[in-house]
């Protein structure tokens, strides 16, 4: 005998969990996509017109992918096969297509649903390209991942990608509202744990109904606050992979709260990669190039300050260095700001590769031998410390390149000095008759 969609009795009666048990027979019963799912939506239009093309759903844990490239399956009469990248391979991939190539042949498409598809390596997701450009088969791949950086370019020009929303307070609640309807009780919670437990699930959608059905198991009694729950079931971990996207997020908003003098948001963004398992020597890494890049001279001592939180966790280890790195990220989010020295280093690198190999105009070379001498080396230099100011005024680009002015110090912070100091010299350097220096002409 067999139960539904080809089940066996047995299978149809075996144990499911909560969140196979109440995953949706209907896309109007996905919440949190309806920016996707919606009549406006790019796939309530394609499912309105009974048209789809292959697509990427990009979206974290939970968000409902799986479920949305199955629903989509049926409301479209194609043949829904299954593969997850992390289980297949070549030959799996070609069974699925001559299967397609069959069904098509008889007047049906399929719709190939590819779990994780950020799995397979370039070789494989070639594989794709005819199929998907002949239309033998509609792809749905799921991925975690940012595609730009983990799919091929051709593949992804033949497939739209849409972004799915982690799940929103609201989209939880109706989840956690579904599973008590299907439960016939209400979940044991007073309205603070019941917040907790949302907060607790973090826009995942089946680890929340795990979390339900650790809770409806639970012997009856007392209602559970926010403590209690945390008592009773498995807080999840933080969403942060050290080699992938959410690596690099993280810490670019780490960056640009600091960037932005946010500190308290620096810190925040601080705290999530340390308890998603951030190494901190790499933050403390991050620190050091944005003392140089964003605060540079406008506080000189911002270096000097990531360097010794830096050393300061190498002597001191976990938990008690991360302090240290934490007075760094709040020294330079409250640091002026300046990129000056970044940004002057840049146009310089321009000029040098622009200008080529001139060589330095010769008053400014050493003259170790006669010929040198004889060929004007030295001639005419003049020793900054014997002037009366300490500046000879003197060019010191090359002869045929025009003077530039790479360096722009800002109005903050002690580039202020900066900048006083360098108007004054360029007076200097404008007068008439410059003053001739005496004294060693030797670096």
């Amino acid at each position: 005998m067999a139960g539904k969609q080809g089940q066996t009795l047995f299978e149809a009666e075996a144990p499911r969990p909560l969140a196979e048990r109440l995953r949706p027979h209907d896309l109007g019963a996905v919440v949190g996509q309806n920016h996707l799912l919606g009549a406006d939506g790019p796939l309530g239009r394609m499912v309105g017109a009974r048209r789809l093309v292959s697509i990427i759903l990009w979206g974290p844990p939970g968000c409902g992918k799986t479920t949305i490239a199955r629903l989509l399956a049926a409301h479209t009469d194609l043949a829904f096969e299954p593969l997850s990248a992390v289980f297949s391979g070549v030959a799996d991939l070609r069974k699925v297509f001559d299967g397609a190539r069959k069904r098509r042949g008889a007047g049906q498409g399929t719709l190939l649903f590819v779990d994780e598809i950020h799995r397979f390596n370039r070789a494989q997701q070639d594989a794709f390209l005819p199929v998907v450009e002949d239309g033998t088969i509609i792809l749905i791949g799921a991925t975690t991942e940012n595609p730009s950086f983990e799919l091929n370019g051709p593949l992804l020009s033949r497939c739209q990608v849409l972004v799915l929303h982690r799940l929103d307070d609201e989209a939880q609640e109706a989840l956690l509202r579904r599973a008590e309807t299907a439960e016939g009780k209400a979940l044991p919670l007073d309205p603070e744990a019941r917040l907790a437990l949302r907060a607790m699930a973090d826009g995942d959608g089946r680890f929340l109904f795990n979390l339900a059905e650790e809770l409806f198991a639970l012997p009856a009694g007392a209602t559970l606050d926010s403590q209690a729950l945390v008592a009773a079931v498995q807080r999840r971990a933080p969403l942060y992979d050290k080699s992938q996207e959410g690596h690099y997020n993280l810490i670019s908003a780490l960056h640009k709260s600091l960037r932005g003098s946010d500190t308290d948001a620096a810190l925040y963004w601080l705290a999530r990669m340390l308890a998603g398992g951030e190494d901190p020597r790499y933050i403390a890494r991050r620190l050091l190039r944005f003392a140089t890049e964003d605060v540079g001279l406008a506080d000189p001592a911002a270096l000097p300050q990531a360097l010794a939180a830096w050393e300061a966790y190498e002597r001191l280890g976990s938990p008690e260095g991360e302090l240290a790195i934490a007075q760094a990220v709040i020294y330079l989010g409250t640091a002026p700001k300046s990129n000056a020295a970044y940004a002057a280093l840049g146009a310089a690198q321009r000029a040098a590769q622009e200008t080529g190999s001139l060589m330095p105009p010769k008053h400014i070379l050493n003259a170790p031998t006669r010929l040198m001498k004889q060929l004007g080396y030295g001639a005419g230099y003049v020793y900054d410390h014997g002037t009366p100011e300490g500046f000879s005024g003197q060019d010191y680009f090359p002869d045929t390149m025009e003077r530039q002015s790479f360096y722009q110090p800002g109005p903050r912070g002690f580039e202020r000095d900066i900048r006083k100091r360098l108007e004054y010299w360029e007076k200097l350097r404008k007068r008439p008759g410059k003053t001739e220096g005496t004294g060693p002409a030797k670096a």
